[in-house]
């Protein structure tokens, strides 16, 4: 993981102070703290009127060419709900509504550290299915025989909607 050094406001030299009980990176210049958040995204689980899951197969890294639920990063004018179906739509070409939050756990990541992944439900959709923005193929799986699911904390999910 890449450290910050230098104030995105000043472009002062971060240093290393002791702030509200942890060392933290600090701007002289603008006598703040740099607060460093994990970065957050979404994922769906998606299931048809068979309680099929929808799957995504990655066609970028990391993990391309594996599948993985639908979903992506939340950009900063977005609330989360949206920020899903935003994603469910560039990469499947469904519009769905969500049914429920289901969980929400965090991923360590080698580029991002932290990610906070929300994941929500979706049990109703519309439009046709076709793979999207970064995936290369879509389709539904019976949930005893997935293929191998890229990430862990989607896997994660996966096997509380459907082992519970």
């Amino acid at each position: 993981m890449r450290e910050k050094l230098f104030c995105s406001y000043c472009a002062e030299a971060l240093v290393r102070k002791h702030v509200e009980g942890r060392e933290r990176r600090f701007c002289i210049q603008c006598n703040e703290p740099l607060y460093e958040n994990p970065v957050p995204a979404n994922c769906l689980i998606v299931v048809n009127e068979s309680d099929r899951l929808l799957l995504v197969k990655r066609s970028v890294e990391p993990k391309a060419g594996l599948w993985c639920l639908p979903g992506g990063f939340m950009e900063l004018d977005e609330d989360p709900e949206a920020s899903a179906l935003r994603e469910l739509k560039e990469e499947t070409g469904l519009k769905g509504r969500i049914d429920r939050l289901f969980d929400i756990a965090s991923h360590s990541s080698p580029r991002y550290h932290t990610v906070l992944i929300i994941c929500y439900l979706v049990k109703s959709f519309t439009g046709k299915l076709r793979p999207g923005d970064d995936a290369s193929d879509t389709a539904f799986f019976d949930p005893n025989n997935l293929p191998t699911i890229a990430f862990s904390t989607h896997l994660k999910f996966i096997h509380r909607r459907f082992n519970s």
